[in-house]
């Protein structure tokens, strides 16, 4: 890949009326190939939201925690809460399946919990900043429709409650707040000077969506383990890398993670594995002439991190825009049908 045809592509990204601000970093694991495009006064040691690519974050520290034996993907939700918690989370057809669901069920997207949000309910976050703890987080999501019982087969439903639980069952096993846990699991190892989880005290930058400007520290610092981080370009590249080359965790978990299914039609060609999503290159969208597959994390925001095995790249980014997510999907196609 060449800088004047990397610029050309970010370029014509750019263009689109949506684009406010843009970063995108490409490089090999070695860092002897690198470049980097900014847009917008954006450069790699902004801030930016990362959105659903703190998914990844809390991935790590679950894969971290099954390695050293403190828990197990079969687990079953109820060695970590309360009936009462879960009693009416997942309800389907008058049978109650929520004392079924397993930390497997929540990592692959398999539990088949809903997501008011990610079927696009985005009223209320662009009319106002509000918090949601983890007891409403739950009261809304039993206020709604299952869409399948858990772990159906072929069956994937991308929700933030999946990973909603999954870190407070996190901080229940190690005793210790989320972002304490980050820190020591992950933000330290890897010498990330510039991530953090927001708390309620915490800088968050903003987004777009269209030409509304939106600053929405509440919202985020009640993401929490499904999208409450801040970071910068130059950190997620360093985190790619830090996840996929095994410096966190033993990467060979990844075999056993690496079972994919599609999620909700909005989510285009994204299907979803072990705590990660994965682009399949070889499809209709490449016209078939794509090799092998992207595998990493987009946020609503615009931003995203993916990596290019096939070609040892690391795609990271942001359009800080959530107005039309498909915008940094496209992109990473592009940018991985230009590797040669």
């Amino acid at each position: 890949m060449n800088r004047e045809s990397l610029q050309k592509l970010f370029n014509g990204t750019t263009k689109s009326a949506l684009i406010h601000e843009a970063i995108l970093i490409v490089e090999n694991s070695a860092g002897d190939f690198s470049e980097n495009f900014g847009y917008g006064e954006r450069d790699i040691n902004k801030p930016m939201l990362i959105a659903s690519i703190t998914k990844m974050f809390t991935t790590a520290c679950v894969l971290k925690l099954c390695e050293d034996e403190r828990l197990l993907l079969e687990d079953k939700l109820t060695q970590y809460f309360s009936d009462e918690q879960l009693k009416g989370l997942h309800v389907l057809n008058g049978h109650e399946y929520s004392f079924d669901l397993t930390i497997s069920d929540l990592i692959f997207q398999t539990s088949g919990l809903p997501d008011d949000f990610e079927d696009g309910n985005v009223n209320p976050f662009l009319q106002n900043d509000f918090s949601m703890s983890f007891t409403d987080a739950l009261t809304s999501v039993k206020k709604q429709k299952p869409r399948f019982a858990p772990n159906t087969r072929g069956k994937a439903f991308y929700a933030n409650i999946n990973f909603d639980l999954l870190g407070e069952i996190i901080m229940k096993v190690v005793d210790k707040s989320l972002g304490d846990i980050y820190e020591d699991f992950i933000i330290s190892p890897l010498e990330l000077t510039h991530t953090y989880l927001v708390d309620e005290n915490g800088f968050v930058p903003h987004c777009y969506y269209g030409n509304q400007k939106l600053e929405r520290p509440k919202v985020i610092a009640s993401s929490g383990a499904s999208g409450g981080c801040v970071s910068t370009p130059k950190d997620l590249l360093n985190f790619s890398k830090g996840f996929w080359m095994g410096k966190l965790f033993n990467k060979a978990i990844f075999k056993r993670l690496a079972v994919y299914k599609g999620v909700q039609a909005n989510k285009g060609p994204i299907q979803y594995g072990g705590g990660y999503m994965q682009i399949p290159l070889g499809g209709v969208l490449t016209l078939f002439m794509g090799k092998g597959e992207l595998i990493g994390h987009s946020g609503l925001t615009g931003s995203f991190m993916f990596y290019y095995p096939e070609k040892d790249l690391h795609f990271v980014g942001d359009l800080t825009q959530f107005k039309n997510p498909a915008l940094p999907i496209r992109l990473v196609l592009k940018l991985a049908m230009m590797a040669k």
